[in-house]
């Protein structure tokens, strides 16, 4: 798998190695651990699904992670991604609206040994203003926009990366927060499950038709 992302066009070594090291079987449900290794992502339950690999390494990629960093993840699902950034990362915060996935990831991570990972179960577009600013923040989810409060959580410096645009495909979009004001880039094309909340889909930022 790692090999395959490196063809693929994943430099970071460090993505690499942690993508290499940990166990992605373990993270998916027991019938599809065959293809846990496969590039494609599966379905987790709760019309919820792991992302491919490739996705992973490119979005851990985009947030050029230093040791020193605190991250805001929103969308823990298996937790798969959780346990890479926290891997790369100091502190990782992670939110998920499903409560039954936050209660699996957690269990999860801690048989792990990850203990440098705080999950709870919240409408992640509104982020996590107590533990704010992060350093990073990746959003898991496609979302109509970048939520305001998330930028607003990211410090001074900070890079966020979001997939954005309509329910069905999106673009991934890294943010960078400067003190003269915020820089768009826009990037590949995706396809994720849609973020739900205040400020997702269904919410006060979000209009009846795809952008």
């Amino acid at each position: 798998m790692v090999q395959k992302l490196g063809e693929r066009g994943i430099r970071d070594e460090r993505v690499l190695e942690a993508l290499g090291e940990l166990p992605r079987e373990l993270f998916v449900k027991e019938h599809l651990r065959s293809q846990a290794y496969q590039d494609f992502a599966l379905p987790i339950g709760n019309e919820q699904t792991i992302s491919q690999p490739w996705i992973v390494a490119r979005m851990t990629e985009l947030l050029k992670l230093e040791r020193r960093h605190s991250v805001l993840e929103i969308g823990t699902g298996s937790g798969y991604q959780t346990a890479i950034l926290a891997r790369l990362a100091q502190w990782v915060y992670s939110l998920e609206r499903v409560s039954e996935l936050a209660s699996l990831a957690i269990r999860r991570l801690r048989e792990l040994g990850v203990d440098n990972v705080k999950i709870q179960s919240f409408d992640g577009s509104v982020g996590w203003s107590d533990r704010a600013p992060f350093d990073r923040i990746l959003v898991t989810a496609g979302a109509p926009a970048a939520p305001p409060p998330l930028l607003e959580q990211l410090a001074v410096g900070g890079r966020m990366v979001v997939p954005e645009g309509g329910r069905e495909q999106q673009r991934l979009v890294v943010y960078r927060k400067l003190r003269q004001g915020v820089r768009r880039e826009a990037g590949e094309t995706v396809s994720f499950v849609p973020l739900t909340g205040r400020h997702g889909w269904g919410g006060e930022d979000s209009d009846s038709s795809d952008r």
